[in-house]
């Protein structure tokens, strides 16, 4: 067998694959030497690309948060809308502007069939939708726009309905608000 009496067999056959002396260690240290350069470069490669990822994420989510705050500032502005045109005032006056007139007295029906109060129709008289600027300023007893002595500007028939929340276009208990609405 030649080099190694004491290797038998199979390992002898292995010890004929490894060149003789000193260059069987050189041989066996570069592939290792080649596989820790690759591994530690992937493994700098994968951070790079992990680290790009991240900070791509990271410019996403600030774009997210602005878009989230920008989208509830808009909410916001919309349920203030909302509140100011479900106010009392402005629904009374949004009728009127429809033509709707406050509803007469109502009447109810009990569980047996029998009815409750007695009904009574809707005033037919509409007051004006737009009030002249003179009777903003008018003196009581002088109003231009109706013959109510009051000053208020309105006639008796524009009264708000005691009925509350029936459905009828006026449901507020306060009176009809001379002063024009800003911006309307």
């Amino acid at each position: 067998m030649g080099r190694n009496p004491e290797l038998k067999g199979r390992a002898a056959r292995l010890a004929q694959l490894f060149p003789p002396g000193g260059a069987r260690g050189q041989a066996a240290r570069a592939p290792f030497v080649l596989l820790v350069v690759v591994l530690l470069g992937g493994g700098l490669i994968g951070l790079l690309l992990l680290n790009s990822a991240l900070s791509e994420g990271s410019f996403q989510l600030d774009d997210l948060k602005q878009e989230t705050k920008e989208l509830t500032d808009e909410e916001q502005a919309l349920q203030r809308d909302i509140d100011a045109y479900s106010a009392p005032r402005a629904l009374q006056r949004r009728a009127r502007e429809l033509g709707m007139v406050p509803g007469g007295d109502p009447a109810f029906l009990a569980p047996d069939g029998s009815v409750k109060g007695s009904p009574s129709p809707a005033p037919t008289e509409v007051t004006p939708l737009v009030v002249a600027p003179e009777a903003l300023t008018a003196p009581p007893g002088t109003d231009p726009v109706s013959a109510d002595t009051s000053g208020t500007g309105t006639s008796p028939t524009a009264a708000p309905s005691t009925a509350g929340p029936s459905g009828t276009a006026a449901g507020s208990t306060a009176a009809t608000d001379p002063t024009p609405t800003p911006g309307r």
